[in-house]
């Protein structure tokens, strides 16, 4: 059995937000990913952004660490919110522990190990994040096995990697943010983690548009409020009914972004590759 811990990064008020706008946690968002791809996975869910919660003292004990994205700043470098984070982030990589996660891991990763993050000066990149292609080091990486080397994906951020430390390969980019996707090697550690959110379907994706409506306007990614509401609503029914090929053809939504097996590929390699061999050495063989 797979033991994982999933770090829900969200800050408490965050959480509450999506809540109220009808959003899944992000941590058992991921739990759910987790368990669609092996149903015997053990997960157990952290919210190191807490001051109240207190991280598991023996890391080892875990197959992998895997983090969500998150309602904080990266480089708001003086928030006990991001900074405990940062630290069990290195504790991570210390204990040798193999790490996963999109958005908020990405930066969190880099960070951790030494480089530094922004604000991406071209805005908010929101909803469908076009043409993220994979680089050199991507198309030789075992995290994008089986996945097209071009390809659209759920997202949500507006900050972005800037300086990426030592033992780190940029996996993959796309017009809009130059680090689509990166790996971490650190201390003893390695993370895998992409900027865009695989573990979103169209539902999420929806919500948080629903939730930050004013933003994205004035981000400029809506015209007004009628123009916000029926891209929510639109997307929503394709995510029920997803024979709507009138609504996908609209947006130009296509399998990697609506097909699990497509859209989760980076997890399931991370499982396979990382978390599962790790189990089996655990267990002495078995898993």
């Amino acid at each position: 059995m797979l033991r994982l811990l999933v770090l829900d990064a969200y800050a408490r008020e965050g959480r509450a937000k999506l809540v109220r706008g009808g959003a899944t946690e992000a941590g058992p968002l991921y739990g759910e990913c987790v368990r669609a791809l092996n149903p015997k996975a053990e997960v157990e869910i952290g919210f190191p952004a807490d001051a109240d919660w207190t991280p598991p003292e023996a890391l080892e004990q875990f197959d992998g660490m895997l983090w969500s994205g998150s309602s904080l700043t990266i480089h708001v470098a003086d928030d006990p919110q991001v900074t405990r984070q940062i630290e069990l982030a290195r504790r991570g990589f210390e204990a040798g522990v193999p790490a996963h996660g999109s958005c908020w891991a990405a930066q969190l990763a880099v960070v951790a190990a030494g480089g530094e993050c922004r604000r991406n000066p071209r805005g908010r990149e929101f909803g469908v994040s076009r043409k993220i292609r994979q680089t050199g080091s991507g198309t030789a990486h075992p995290m994008y096995e089986g996945k097209p080397a071009v390809f659209d994906a759920l997202t949500s951020h507006q900050d972005e990697i800037q300086t990426l430390p030592l033992g780190a390969k940029v996996l993959a980019t796309n017009e809009f943010t130059r680090v689509q996707a990166v790996a971490v090697e650190h201390g003893r550690g390695r993370f895998w983690a992409v900027q865009y959110h695989p573990e979103y379907h169209l539902h999420e994706i929806a919500r948080q548009a629903h939730i930050r409506t004013a933003d994205l306007i004035e981000q400029g990614s809506f015209a007004d409020e009628t123009g916000a509401a029926a891209w929510v609503h639109d997307l929503e029914v394709l995510h029920k009914n997803p024979d709507r090929s009138d609504i996908a053809w609209r947006y130009g939504i296509d399998a990697d972004v609506v097909d699990p097996a497509i859209r989760l590929r980076e997890l399931a390699n991370w499982l396979a590759h990382e978390v599962e061999p790790r189990a089996r050495r655990r267990l002495g063989g078995s898993c």
